[in-house]
């Protein structure tokens, strides 16, 4: 059966923070005629991305077209996870015309894409394309900018030098299977800062991939969705650090969830989030929360030291108003120290 009468998925991968559930929100509220179903991996076990998602607005929101995975890094559940969520959206009715795939900040978009050569899922589905959302201010700030070839050098070359960078390999992973890079938060570099992350980008990936600026992920769908790549087709040219692994490990990495009481101010609160990532190994803080007498729920967004915050909805009636905030952080970071800094009353 060829490709063009299979149901195509997107696969939107990209490190914490860089603007996946952004880019797909903006994609669920202009989906250009299309009917979209979800399936959104978590880091951790609560769901807040897919409350974000939820609170959209859009008939492309329902229920039933949004399917969460919560068991864990995607790439690492495929067997367990993957094909009973395929299974799920092909059963609806109507079927979706395009399936989008959000992967967690530490996933390897390969295995997933590898999936999709099951015979129970290639006669269905095809993967239009790979899209790696990256955080143009990182890459800005070194982080996930370097040269592999002239990293495997130094480490060669100097036997003291026995530490690996997790986070640049999942990195790499990403934009070396990608179809198409979206460099997003375009807004805080200049053009000229543009071209050189574009540049570095593009000398460590073996094939002509486009890198497009965006601000806060907004992207028309008509590039984003249409890609026509069949992926799945196409694993040689998508070379992996982990090419010839059976499994890769997040060891690197805690994540802890936390319920909030309605908070009184939220800039203040927002000062003591930007604390809590200067004094603690926290890479990502996201959720949202009740701001006393506001009939909306406060949506928080935190890389780093950089946080967004805005009223994403109003509180359904009878909704339990119950803030909910996952953090993210380096193996070992001190949770119940983080804890108590969250959900103690406000100064």
């Amino acid at each position: 059966m060829s490709h063009l009468s299979k149901i195509p998925a997107t696969i939107v991968t990209g490190f914490l923070g860089a603007g996946k559930t952004t880019l797909i929100r903006h994609l669920l509220k202009n989906p250009k005629g299309r009917r979209l179903a979800l399936i959104i991996n978590e880091f951790g076990d609560i769901g807040i991305d897919a409350e974000i998602l939820n609170g959209c607005g859009d008939l492309t929101c329902g229920a039933d077209n949004i399917i969460e995975l919560a068991n864990g890094c995607i790439c690492c559940t495929v067997a367990d996870d993957f094909l009973p969520a395929i299974e799920r959206i092909l059963a609806l009715d109507p079927l979706p015309d395009q399936i989008v795939i959000e992967t967690s900040g530490l996933a390897l978009p390969k295995p997933l894409v590898k999936a999709f050569d099951w015979p129970a899922i290639r006669a269905r589905l095809t993967v239009d394309g790979v899209i790696a959302v990256v955080d143009g201010k990182a890459v800005s700030e070194g982080r996930f900018a370097d040269d592999p070839v002239k990293l495997a050098r130094q480490r060669k070359a100097d036997p003291s030098i026995v530490h690996d960078n997790p986070l640049e390999e999942v990195f790499q992973d990403q934009v070396l299977c990608a179809d198409l890079i979206v460099l997003n938060k375009s807004d805080l570099i200049d053009a000229a800062e543009q071209r050189r992350i574009a540049a570095d980008i593009a000398a460590f990936i073996p094939r002509a991939v486009k890198i497009v600026p965006a601000r806060e992920g907004q992207i028309d769908p008509a590039i984003l969705l249409g890609l026509d790549a069949a992926a799945e087709d196409d694993l040689a040219a998508r070379p992996s650090l982990h090419d010839g692994l059976t499994e890769h490990d997040h060891d690197d990495f805690d994540s802890a969830i936390f319920e909030i009481d309605a908070i009184k101010d939220s800039d203040a609160w927002l000062a003591r989030l930007t604390t809590i990532a200067e004094r603690h190994d926290v890479l990502r803080i996201k959720g949202f929360v009740e701001v006393k007498g506001k009939p909306m729920r406060l949506l928080i967004q935190g890389v780093g030291k950089r946080f967004q915050k805005h009223f994403d909805r109003a509180w359904a009636a009878g909704e339990r108003r119950r803030g909910r905030l996952v953090v993210i952080g380096e193996k070992g970071f001190d949770k119940a120290s983080v804890g108590r800094f969250i959900t103690s009353e406000e100064a």
